[in-house]
Protein backbone atom coordinates (compact mmCIF):
# COMPACT_ATOMS: atom_id res chain seq x y z
CA UNK A 1 0.00 0.00 0.00
CA UNK A 2 1.49 3.36 -1.02
CA UNK A 3 0.36 5.26 2.11
CA UNK A 4 2.16 4.15 5.28
CA UNK A 5 1.00 5.19 8.75
CA UNK A 6 4.00 5.75 11.02
CA UNK A 7 1.95 6.19 14.16
CA UNK A 8 4.27 4.03 16.25
CA UNK A 9 7.21 6.34 15.47
CA UNK A 10 5.32 9.43 16.65
CA UNK A 11 4.03 7.63 19.75
CA UNK A 12 7.62 6.76 20.66
CA UNK A 13 8.78 10.35 20.10
CA UNK A 14 6.01 11.62 22.37
CA UNK A 15 6.59 8.84 24.91
CA UNK A 16 2.92 7.91 24.73
CA UNK A 17 1.36 4.47 24.84
CA UNK A 18 -1.34 3.29 22.47
CA UNK A 19 -3.79 3.02 25.36
CA UNK A 20 -3.32 6.69 26.27
CA UNK A 21 -3.75 7.78 22.65
CA UNK A 22 -6.91 5.69 22.32
CA UNK A 23 -8.37 7.32 25.43
CA UNK A 24 -7.47 10.83 24.26
CA UNK A 25 -8.96 10.47 20.79
CA UNK A 26 -11.96 8.32 21.67
CA UNK A 27 -11.25 5.09 19.78
CA UNK A 28 -10.46 1.59 20.98
CA UNK A 29 -6.94 0.30 21.56
CA UNK A 30 -7.67 -2.31 18.90
CA UNK A 31 -8.32 0.42 16.33
CA UNK A 32 -5.08 2.18 17.30
CA UNK A 33 -3.31 -1.15 16.83
CA UNK A 34 -4.87 -1.55 13.37
CA UNK A 35 -3.72 1.96 12.44
CA UNK A 36 -0.19 1.23 13.67
CA UNK A 37 0.00 -2.01 11.70
CA UNK A 38 -1.35 -0.45 8.50
CA UNK A 39 -4.26 -2.87 8.33
CA UNK A 40 -6.80 -0.15 7.57
CA UNK A 41 -8.00 1.02 4.18
CA UNK A 42 -8.60 4.59 5.29
CA UNK A 43 -8.64 7.08 8.13
CA UNK A 44 -11.43 9.58 8.74
CA UNK A 45 -10.25 13.19 8.75
CA UNK A 46 -11.88 13.61 12.16
CA UNK A 47 -9.78 10.77 13.57
CA UNK A 48 -6.64 12.10 11.89
CA UNK A 49 -7.33 15.54 13.37
CA UNK A 50 -7.70 14.10 16.88
CA UNK A 51 -4.48 12.08 16.49
CA UNK A 52 -2.60 15.20 15.40
CA UNK A 53 -4.01 17.20 18.32
CA UNK A 54 -3.11 14.49 20.84
CA UNK A 55 0.41 14.04 19.46
CA UNK A 56 0.99 17.71 18.60
CA UNK A 57 1.99 16.86 15.05
CA UNK A 58 1.01 17.39 11.42
CA UNK A 59 -0.61 14.72 9.21
CA UNK A 60 2.64 14.54 7.21
CA UNK A 61 4.46 13.48 10.36
CA UNK A 62 2.52 10.22 10.49
CA UNK A 63 1.39 9.63 6.89
CA UNK A 64 4.14 8.71 4.42
CA UNK A 65 3.75 8.06 0.70
CA UNK A 66 5.80 5.09 -0.50
CA UNK A 67 4.91 4.04 -4.03
CA UNK A 68 4.77 0.34 -4.77
CA UNK A 69 7.83 -0.90 -6.68
CA UNK A 70 7.23 -1.31 -10.42
CA UNK A 71 6.40 -4.82 -11.52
Amino acid sequence: MPIVIELDVMLARRKMRSKELAERIGITEQNVSLLKSGKVKGVRFETLERICEALDCQPGDILIYQPDPPE
